[in-house]
């Protein structure tokens, strides 16, 4: 029964991110955290590595196709790796301080984030729009290695935010393609992701290797049935009322 339920979430997940596009790390969190009751730190690490495991075949695609800038990656990495061996090192801190005092700190920050991100995506189509198409300088490189740090810090901490705090900031620096946007947000997030859940298992022990399997049990059937519905449904609605949702929870988060 335990399994059959942890399958059913990364269903439901998996098919929210198919037809929405919203990442998977602001999906599952809040759910792992309430609604499968796990520990903070433990539900961390999981969603990191569960979250590394799902952009595979997504960033393999994009590569593929030609649809990433690879230097742009190069860049983000560069300070977004040591960023989440910071974020991940503080939460290590935290748990030899205060012992179980991390799970509140962690619940916070989530907090924040599930505000700023879900406020974010109901602008993003229009902040999109708006962004003119510019190739990046030497200049916006240096840039985009502090956004990488702040960005692998934050995911350190929460495993939230590697897609869609990066397009966020990226925007304010340069613009390709719609396409080429996503595809190197997304090989980058899968960088990120894979070197922040092995963080989160060498130095914390907190990834539940069968929760990530249980959660892609589910989450791999869920996605390719949201890729087929997105179509078929009014994804715009959808989209509003799940950043609604998760504005709600991390209000929720901040007052716990």
């Amino acid at each position: 029964m335990d399994l059959l339920i942890k399958s059913l979430v990364g269903f439901v997940v998996g098919g929210l991110i198919g037809m929405t596009g919203v990442g998977g790390g602001v999906l599952l969190l809040p759910i792992l955290i309430f609604g499968l009751h796990v520990p903070p730190l433990r539900a961390v690490g999981s969603d990191a590595l569960f979250n590394f495991l799902t952009k595979i075949g997504a960033s393999a695609v994009h590569l593929r196709r030609g649809t990433v800038r690879r230097k742009v990656v190069l860049a983000l990495i560069v300070g977004s790796a040591p960023g989440s061996y910071l974020g991940v090192n503080l939460l290590h801190h935290l748990r030899k301080v205060h012992g179980n005092g991390v799970n509140h700190f962690i619940t916070f920050a989530v907090g924040v984030l599930l505000v700023v991100i879900p406020g974010f995506l109901f602008f993003q189509k229009k902040i999109e729009d708006r962004a003119a198409v510019r190739p990046p300088t030497i200049k916006s490189f240096a840039w985009m290695g502090l956004i990488g740090l702040i960005a692998g810090f934050l995911v350190g901490i929460t495993s939230v935010g590697s897609g869609s705090i990066v397009m966020m900031l990226l925007l304010l620096f340069y613009s390709f393609q719609p396409k080429v946007m996503v595809g190197t947000d997304i090989v980058h997030a899968l960088l990120l992701t894979g070197v922040t859940s092995f963080l989160h298992y060498e130095i914390n022990h907190n990834i539940d290797l069968h929760l990530v399997g249980a959660l892609l049990l589910g989450s791999v059937p869920g996605g390719l049935l949201g890729s087929y519905l997105s179509t078929r449904v009014p994804v715009p609605w959808l989209r509003r009322i799940l950043c609604a949702v998760l504005l709600a929870t991390g209000a929720r988060m901040l007052m716990a």
